[in-house]
């Protein structure tokens, strides 16, 4: 890793964009690719100069108006918007957390727990942290979402699939509801003054921008969790979960159990997870 990935990062998405991306012309021949320094200078509404400092290393520490502009005019993807700020974090010397009295979400898992695990093999079921961070899984849990590429993260992170991952609204149909709900829950966690879940809201705030700034923006009310979720899997269609949660570890955790909601999508886990059919039985939600 160089000591300028901020710069390098920013140039390299310049130069991958064409002016007609931006709606600019194109202009006379180019001998550099992408767009010119002082065409994304004049989208994002900055100097030359100044964006100049900004792709050699010499200012390593701009505002986050200045890193929105510059992911705007980019046309940044909701995951390229989270590399830059973590780019931006670690330029301007501000790498990770200094909580107070607070403590960082909970990422091990009790030797109980993953023997309960173990034995719900293998239905869809998962440990998630107050982060929504998924820190144990079952692999009939990885077989159902990791086609749908909420497990992509380190760790995954069901709040930042929904939404600053694009594949969140297919995998969702009911992706506003959903995105209600789980923005219902970070708000409680920051409510409660934690600082992870605020470092969280800052994240997607610039990642995710409107979508989930107004839901934060709503009178605070409970999470309400629907009784049935539908997930449209690539390989096994259109499924029905119902969802059981139990605390663990005074809430510090929580287990998600995934079940089937109709016989159909009993019978498409069956196929998923490879047991024999008529092994997970449908609830009635």
């Amino acid at each position: 890793m160089s000591d300028n990935e901020l710069g390098a990062f920013l140039r390299a998405r310049r130069e991958a964009l064409k002016p007609a991306d931006v709606g600019l012309p194109d202009g006379p021949r180019r001998r550099t690719p992408g767009l010119r320094r002082s065409e994304l200078a004049t989208v994002a509404g900055l100097s030359v100069e100044y964006l100049t400092r900004l792709e050699q290393g010499r200012d390593r520490n701009p505002s986050m108006q200045v890193l929105t502009a510059l992911a705007d005019a980019l046309r940044m993807t909701p995951e390229e918007r989270i590399h830059l700020r973590s780019l931006n974090k670690i330029a301007s010397g501000a790498i990770g957390l200094c909580p107070g009295a607070g403590h960082g979400p909970a990422r091990t898992v009790r030797a109980t727990v993953r023997a309960v695990l173990d034995r719900l093999e293998p239905a869809p079921a998962a440990v998630v942290n107050r982060l929504s961070e998924v820190v144990a899984r079952t692999t009939g849990h990885e077989r159902l979402f990791g086609p749908v590429g909420l497990l992509d993260g380190d760790p995954p992170n069901m709040i930042k699939y929904v939404f600053a991952d694009v594949r969140a609204r297919v995998a969702f149909p009911d992706w506003d509801r959903v995105a209600d709900e789980y923005a219902a829950a970070l708000r409680l966690e920051v409510g409660q003054g934690d600082e992870y879940a605020a470092e969280l809201v800052s994240e997607l705030s610039f990642a995710a921008g409107e979508p989930f700034t107004e839901r934060l923006s709503r009178p605070p009310e409970p999470p309400r969790m629907a009784a049935v979720e539908r997930l449209a899997h690539p390989q096994a269609g259109q499924l029905r979960l119902a969802r059981e949660v139990l605390e663990l570890d005074d809430g510090e955790l929580r287990l998600l159990i995934y079940l089937p909601a109709d016989a159909a999508t009993s019978a498409a886990l069956d196929r998923l997870t490879g047991r024999h059919p008529g092994a997970l039985r449908a609830v009635t939600a």
